[in-house]
């Protein structure tokens, strides 16, 4: 049993700075205190599931640490079971930290081995505080680095998030594709430059931006390989200083074995420290994804416009009245929530580019923000995927009368009487129906022209 906490209100800790007051209630130590005091800058928070990730590796390193023999037994044990509390969700309220802080993420590294050598102490049935029995820096963080650590971390957390928009997208690809099928049979007047072109159907549309979607996830799902490619073990540059030589292979096994995933030594841990690459790429390919729903919802958007000033071929599902003041009015709301989760992730991409290139030498030190950017990305995706796939894009509905109507006023109906009459001759035709404001079929029947390849 831990001992009962003192009724102090206040334990006092050290580090290198100095000593420091820390609240008795409190799992966080005297690193953990300093950077909630200095870092109130926002309100952004890093996703939940990094911690999860992050408490993996301490038990993973852990673990290898005491086969090593590197980790007294007693110690060690605590420090498993102390991770195994943080992975099954406890304490998760002592984690709250700003997303805007020291580079590197040492802040989120000392909290974690803080959190876990306090609740050791605990459990070997001493009090928060006592580190020369359990010490965050010597005992949990052996064989470690924040600069190895957290790179790991944001590489599985990435990954989780990963599969899990991707996910949500396939199903938005499906149903694009159930729409296309459904729309197979409905005629339309295609457009290019927002013109009349040749005549097609709502559901090749429909196809095509399955086929679009489908590409953009292919390319983002390609990620997963570099990103399973972790540096553990490579402590402060790469080059494994501090570590035993089994350390590496045995905490990065254990690890796999924690997190379900196919995990690899990076091939050259200096690089991988030294880089945020795999994280732009991912980030770069999110933001290819969302030029094609960008241009999907604008689509939809256009093509839902009216009802009676526009074109209004589809009706999207109403969710929402559209208007304060205007009785009646429906908007295109979650074509509208999509441009705006594309616009905000292309924001992300920005910001995470330019911090991928000002890392120097050995470190990129805004792992902070590319971890939370990266996350945000992947989260919002899927969720945006999601509610656009449920909500929008299943429920769309087809007008074919209207677009019969306007089909057959198209001028685009001239390009089928090319091999009739020449290019020039169904020019000819096409210019005379704009000029008398007719249609394609009614000039061709009063020229004598065969119609049989109209529409």
């Amino acid at each position: 049993m831990a001992k009962a906490q003192s009724k102090k209100a206040f334990r006092v800790e050290r580090d290198p700075l100095g000593e420091k007051e820390i609240p008795s209630e409190a799992l966080y130590g005297v690193q953990t205190a300093r950077a909630r005091e200095n870092f109130k800058i926002s309100r952004l928070r890093i996703h939940p599931l990094f911690y999860l990730a992050y408490a993996e590796i301490k038990r993973a390193a852990a673990e290898a640490n005491l086969e090593t023999g590197k980790l007294e037994a007693k110690k060690g044990r605590a420090i498993v079971k102390a991770a195994d509390e943080l992975i099954a969700g406890k304490w998760a309220e002592q984690f709250d930290l700003d997303v805007f802080q020291a580079g590197a993420g040492t802040s989120y590294n000392m909290s974690l081995n803080e959190v876990i050598a306090n609740r050791a102490l605990e459990i070997v049935g001493s009090e928060r505080g006592h580190h020369d029995e359990i010490n965050p820096n010597d005992d949990v963080n052996k064989s470690q680095s924040t600069n190895d650590t957290m790179p790991t971390a944001m590489r599985i957390t990435a990954v989780r998030l990963l599969r899990k928009a991707c996910e949500a997208l396939d199903a938005l690809v499906e149903a694009f594709e159930a729409k296309g099928k459904e729309f197979a049979k409905v005629k339309k007047s295609g457009r290019t430059h927002l013109h009349d072109a040749v005549p097609m159907t709502l559901g090749d549309e429909f196809a095509a931006y399955a086929v679009n979607v489908k590409g953009a996830v292919g390319r983002l799902r390609t990620h997963e390989a570099s990103l399973l490619e972790v540096p553990l073990g490579g402590t402060a540059v790469g080059t494994g200083t501090n570590a035993d030589p089994k350390y590496a292979p045995l905490a990065i096994g254990n690890l796999s074995k924690l997190t379900g995933m196919k995990l690899k030594a990076a091939k050259n841990k200096v690089a991988s420290q030294s880089s945020l690459g795999d994280f732009v790429a991912l980030s770069a390919s999110l933001r290819c994804l969302c030029v094609e729903l960008q241009k999907i919802a604008n689509d939809l958007r256009l093509m839902n416009s009216g009802p009676h000033t526009a074109l209004f071929e589809i009706e999207l599902p109403a969710k929402q009245p559209g208007s304060s003041i205007m009785p009646g009015k429906v908007n295109p709301a979650m074509a509208e929530m999509m441009n705006m989760v594309c616009f905000h992730i292309a924001g992300l991409d920005n910001a995470i580019s330019s911090c991928g290139e000002a890392g120097q030498l050995e470190l990129n030190v805004m792992m902070p923000y590319v971890a939370h950017a990266v996350f945000e990305s992947l989260e919002i995706m899927a969720n945006a995927a999601e509610t656009f796939d449920k909500e929008c894009v299943r429920e769309i509905k087809a007008r074919p009368e209207r677009m019969a109507h306007f089909m057959e006023r198209s001028v685009g109906q001239a390009a089928l009487l090319n091999e009739e009459l020449g290019f020039m001759g169904a020019a000819r035709v096409a210019m005379r129906a704009m000029e008398e404001e007719r249609t394609i079929r009614e000039i061709a029947e009063e020229e004598g022209i065969p119609t049989n390849k109209l529409e």
